[in-house]
Formats: C-alpha cells, structure tokens, sequence
C-alpha cells in the first residue's frame, strides 16, 4: 500500500442478501478455513481500467504459493482470458472465460448463475483451491458483486479518467473491500492530483482501505498481492 496514498482499516462488507445458485452445495459463507471452499475475490471496475493487467500480476505473484484460478468476463467475446494465457501467468486449465451475453453487472450480481458455474467447475476439475479471482467485464462506477459470488470485491479505477473520479462515488468505489487506483504513473500526463483522489477516496470509503499503484513500476502489484495474502491467511486455521 502506497505510504502516502493510503489509508488502513478494517473492511466491511455492505448488507446485501446472499444469492445463491440453486444447484450449489457449497456454502458462500462457510466459515474461513473449512472443507474445499477457496476465498473468492471479485475484481471490478469501468473499461480500460487496468482490471486484467492487474489479475495478470496477482498471477505471477501469488500463482506460485496458492492454488489459485481465474474466472473472467466478457460480453461477447474471451479476450481477457486469451490476454492471461498469452502472457503465460497461469496454466490454461486454471483460466475459465464467460461470455455474459448482456451488462457486465448482471451476470455479478443479477444472474450469477454462469460465474458460478465457472467457478464450480474449477474447483471440480483442478480439487481444492485456496483462491479464486473473477475478473468482472468492464463496467460503471455502479457494478457491485452478489455476496453469493464472491467473499470480498476489489474495484479498480485509473487516473486517466480524472482525479474527480473517487469523489464520484458510486457503490464500487464506496464499499469495495479494496479501492485500486492504478496506473498513477500517467498522473503527470493528464494533469490528475493524486493527493486529490487520496483526499476524496478517504472522504467516501472511510476506514476501507485504498492502494495507489502503477504496474509499470511495480508488475507484481505488490500491495495489492500482500492484501490478499493476509485475505488467505485469516482462512488457515491456527
């Protein structure tokens, strides 16, 4: 987490009804560290934001220590799942794409049937997992995820879009477990203030944590890869 462009606390998940698959015998809300059930992380945010350059990363970071695999979407079409498996960060088996076929909200929150799906058949085929990450299409500031999805949501923002962005709000990046603002090195180029977007994210998150970060000067995503970590950590029973 960025030492200036940071802000630590303890992150709670909005009230939301849990929605879950019909046909699933798995329990969203087992308790951390029980049975098969692996943590899974719903990573969200507008088009262009950086999203699957940041799965990519948490690959190559966390691939080697964790059973990990990845979920993405797409509307029409599997390229960000064709982008992970030409940049080699993970096995092929370990990648699933879903085409949604309508907004990317929808099959996240609405309808997550086929996210679950995806999901359900890693875990079936590859065996236990510690870590699943779904990767959502590319949405508004308005996309959430079902908490019969996933256990905790990143929303990713970047600073091409304007330092008025977290002052924007929105519920992704009110209550995301974790705010990302990425890509902090074009700052300079677009006239953003991130000590701006660092002042507006701690006035609309709170005590939830926000990272600042650039992946071309940091391709592991170090924070963001040490938060998850802990994530993990807290399931493993003492």
């Amino acid at each position: 987490m960025h030492p200036e462009h940071s802000s630590d606390g303890h992150a709670h998940d909005p009230e939301e009804v849990p929605h879950t698959h019909p046909d699933s015998d798995v329990d969203p809300h087992a308790p951390l560290g029980t049975g098969p059930r692996a943590l899974r992380i719903g990573i969200g945010g507008p088009v262009g934001s950086g999203k699957t350059a940041l799965v990519a990363a948490l690959c190559r970071s966390l691939g080697e220590e964790l059973r990990l695999a990845v979920v993405t979407n797409d509307i029409y079409t599997t390229e960000d799942a064709d982008f992970l498996l030409r940049n080699g960060v993970l096995p092929a088996d370990r990648i699933r794409a879903v085409e949604t076929g309508c907004c990317p909200h929808t099959a996240i929150r609405d309808d997550i049937s086929a996210n679950l799906d995806a999901v359900e058949d890693l875990e079936e085929a590859l065996g236990p997992l510690d870590l699943v990450l779904v990767e959502s299409g590319g949405d508004n500031l308005t996309a959430t995820f079902s908490k019969g999805l996933i256990d905790k949501q990143i929303f990713v923002v970047d600073v091409a879009g304007g330092d008025k962005v977290p002052r924007k709000g929105g519920p992704g990046v009110t209550t995301a477990d974790l705010l990302v603002i990425n890509k902090t090195d074009l700052a300079p180029m677009v006239g953003a203030d991130l000590s701006v977007m660092d002042r507006d994210a701690r006035a609309r998150r709170g005590e939830l944590p926000t990272v600042f970060q650039s992946l071309t000067e940091d391709r592991n995503a170090t924070a963001v890869a040490d938060w998850i970590r802990a994530l993990v950590a807290d399931r493993v029973p003492a």
